[in-house]
């Protein structure tokens, strides 16, 4: 960019909003106003974050650059390079501030309320006021967000997800649901028979091309000692592979993806999901669209109404929801810790090295891709860490650190709320607890594992079902008054005392082999 005497307005975007097609843009103009985009190595070190989420991100941005420049768009892009000093969004917009005169700042709603924070103290002790627009990304606003919340004892994302149904019309006639029922949930448990899957079609992937070698090269220099593998690495990175990313999943995958959602198998890490979430979040394509063309599908009769209505689940209530939770409770619900966790997280965690092959199947792909799928998240390592008593800052930050899909703004309630049961019931109705059982139910992890799912105690007893019912003893008082708790307290007060101290001896005794590791 050629430097002006003077910029009408500064449009700032972060790393996940790679989208001129928004209403943020209606306003600007080549002549008078500047796109200003930065990348800077803090965004990669605040949490320990792995090797592939930095190239997704890098990578698309330099795509999205791209982009603009073929648009004939005015903008100031600075790169991180090897031998570039280490720094900050802040550092790097109030160096620009500085060496240019601006008369306004705009951005569209940040993803993390920490970036929200650093870009209004740039702009503030630069003598302006950051204008903080709503991102018409999402399918609701905040404000939408919080007058459903309002004067509402409990939260639950099933009555928000049917207001977002009727809103814009999906999978509804009349404000009806198709098929006469809102969820579909029951039919979307299913687990494979012991033959495993079908043969699946491996999905669409894609090579690194020249600007994403680049951006791989880079980061193994930058960041040799940081997690992950990127030998594998092939996510979509452009909104043209976005859209080549939901044709395949349509065409290949969403047909059983409803009854498969939840299940899991040995060296299976995609299995029927989609794929699309990193790009989803990142702007690269936008959520309605993937709603509306996998409803066409089923109005189509090319898939299942369940299978349909579980993936628009995910993303037209889930994703939707999960962003309302976030703004209406940050920055206090980062500090919450219901159940006082007070372990760290185990150091298995970052290199997979566990005997407990649940555990090192979904974190050895994670490792890996970048991915697990929702189930691997929230009943294997998230099961994992609330069952172990893990902080959950720390369950946090792993989870913001190891998924290329990871922001903030998705990614803290789902871990500390839905999987940790840490703001104490906002997101989720009761605590997702579960012995090695439910694990050896939805796929054949435990088939090649040394523990016994069945058994609480003794030499071969599974870590999860002796921390279950040790969590049930711990917690007791408090998921006594949980109703949908009932069963698994009754279940628990049939245990004889001796029975009790020797799973609490045993949990005890495997928390403290993890820390001698």
């Amino acid at each position: 960019m050629k430097k002006s005497t003077q910029i009408r307005s500064l449009y700032l975007i972060l790393g996940d909003q790679l989208t001129t097609n928004s209403s943020f843009f209606k306003d600007y103009d080549s002549t008078k106003d500047v796109i200003w985009m930065a990348e800077v190595k803090e965004e990669a070190t605040h949490v320990w974050t792995h090797k592939a989420r930095i190239v997704m991100f890098l990578s698309a941005m330099r795509h999205f650059k791209e982009e603009l420049e073929s648009k004939g768009m005015r903008f100031s892009y600075t790169e991180m390079t090897s031998k570039s000093a280490s720094n900050s969004l802040k550092l790097e917009l109030s160096k620009f501030l500085k060496s240019t005169k601006c008369l306004s700042v705009k951005v569209r709603k940040p993803g993390e309320h920490r970036v929200e924070v650093l870009l209004t103290k740039a702009v503030s002790e630069n003598g302006l006021t950051l204008e903080i627009l709503e991102d018409d990304h999402f399918l609701s606003t905040i404000e939408e967000f919080t007058l459903h919340a309002k004067d509402r004892k409990q939260l639950r994302m099933e009555y928000f997800y049917r207001e977002m149904r009727k809103k814009h019309k999906i999978l509804c006639k009349d404000d009806k649901p198709e098929g006469g029922e809102w969820n579909y949930d029951s039919e979307n448990r299913k687990s494979f028979s012991k033959e495993g899957p079908d043969l699946l079609p491996s999905p669409i992937s894609f090579l690194p091309d020249k600007i994403t070698k680049q951006v791989i090269k880079l980061v193994n220099e930058i960041y040799p000692d940081h997690p992950g593998d990127l030998d594998y690495f092939d996510w979509p990175v452009t909104s043209s592979q976005a859209e080549d990313t939901l044709k395949d999943f349509l065409d290949n995958r969403l047909n059983q993806f409803g009854d498969y959602q939840d299940a899991m198998w040995t060296n299976q890490p995609w299995l029927y999901h989609s794929r699309l979430a990193a790009a989803m979040n990142l702007h690269l394509i936008h959520p309605l669209k993937v709603i509306t063309q996998a409803e066409d599908f089923y109005k189509s009769g090319k898939a299942p109404l369940a299978s349909v209505e579980g993936f628009i689940r995910q993303i037209l209530g889930w994703r939707e929801y999960v962003r309302g939770i976030y703004w209406l409770y940050m920055p206090q619900y980062l500090e919450r810790n219901t159940l006082n966790a007070n372990h760290d997280l185990p150091a298995f965690f970052w290199t997979a090295n566990t005997d407990l092959n649940c555990l090192n199947q979904a974190i050895g792909q994670t490792l890996k891709h970048g991915y697990a799928h929702h189930i691997q998240r929230l009943m294997i390592t998230g099961l994992f860490c609330l069952l172990y008593g893990v902080k959950p800052t720390q369950v946090h930050e792993w989870y913001l650190a190891v998924y290329v899909d990871a922001v903030e703004w998705v990614e803290l309630p789902n871990s500390l709320g839905m999987s940790q049961y840490a703001d104490g019931g906002v997101m989720a109705s009761k605590p997702y607890i579960a012995s090695g059982k439910y694990i050896d139910r939805m796929g054949n992890y435990c088939k090649k594992c040394k523990y016994d799912p069945a058994k609480s105690v003794g030499e071969d007893a599974c870590p999860f079902t002796t921390m279950y019912w040790d969590f049930l003893m711990r917690h007791k008082k408090l998921l006594s008054s949980n109703p949908r708790m009932g069963m698994q307290v009754r279940n628990l007060n049939r245990l004889s005392d001796e029975a009790k101290e020797n799973i609490q001896s045993q949990a005890n005794a495997f928390r403290l082999s993890l820390k001698m590791i």
